[in-house]
């Protein structure tokens, strides 16, 4: 999955991973990764995700990351929201103005490998809803060991996962099923599955592919070290 493809899939407007309104498992659970207001969270391959606003009404500081200028352009748009633009060695900054009254919006234009390290070290946590499934298992490991390993100890974390029976279906999304969480986490993690849920019935586009069984799991993390 390198970037043209995320590329093309934006400019072409198929993007049907992306939610029309806040994931309610965000909704749900975002309680048990345990970060408190002011805190900087990390949005990989944010997009145009409505999760970043509902984070900042928390009053969160969103760092959102997204390789698309398509993405980020539509979510100003389609929010009514300003930002002002800035160039760093890590990509095209946006620092968005107004987003919610408690906490910010600031999307990097980038590639999420190439984040600056020191601002990793500032993220008190991450959310993950659409990053780790998006990857093959080589960048998955990546994404473990490059970027949420730069988050300092006391970190939280909330990862939503998709998982479907190996050889079903060719991703993205890909399968990750709850030993390669721990497997890709708990090194540096403490790693807890907070739901697993059957969604098949209400995700037609799988079934229609040949996936017999489709379940989403949520965790709940905290870095130990």
């Amino acid at each position: 999955m390198n970037a043209e493809y995320w590329l093309q899939r934006w400019e072409e407007g198929r993007t049907g991973w992306h939610h029309e309104s806040v994931m309610p498992l965000l909704e749900k659970h975002w309680s048990e990764a345990g970060a408190a207001p002011g805190t900087r969270v990390l949005v990989p391959l944010c997009g145009k995700s409505l999760d970043m606003l509902w984070l900042a009404q928390q009053g969160l500081h969103v760092l959102g990351v997204e390789i698309s200028p398509v993405a980020i352009e539509a979510f100003l748009a389609e929010n009514h929201l300003q930002a002002r633009k800035s160039e760093a060695a890590d990509g095209t900054h946006y620092r968005i103005a107004d987003a919610a009254a408690e906490g910010s919006i600031e999307i990097i234009n980038g590639d999420v490998f190439g984040v600056a390290a020191g601002l990793l070290e500032g993220c008190g946590a991450f959310y993950d809803r659409a990053a780790l499934i998006a990857f093959p298992a080589p960048m998955r490991e990546r994404l473990a060991r490059e970027v949420y390993a730069k988050l300092p100890a006391g970190a939280h974390g909330l990862l939503i996962t998709l998982d479907y029976p190996a050889g079903e279906m060719e991703g993205p999304p890909f399968r990750v099923d709850e030993a390669e969480v721990h497997r890709l986490f708990d090194a540096q993690w403490d790693t807890r599955q907070v739901e697993c849920r059957d969604i098949l019935a209400s995700q037609p586009s799988f079934a229609e592919k040949g996936v017999t069984a489709l379940h989403t799991a949520v965790y709940a993390l905290t870095r130990h070290r």
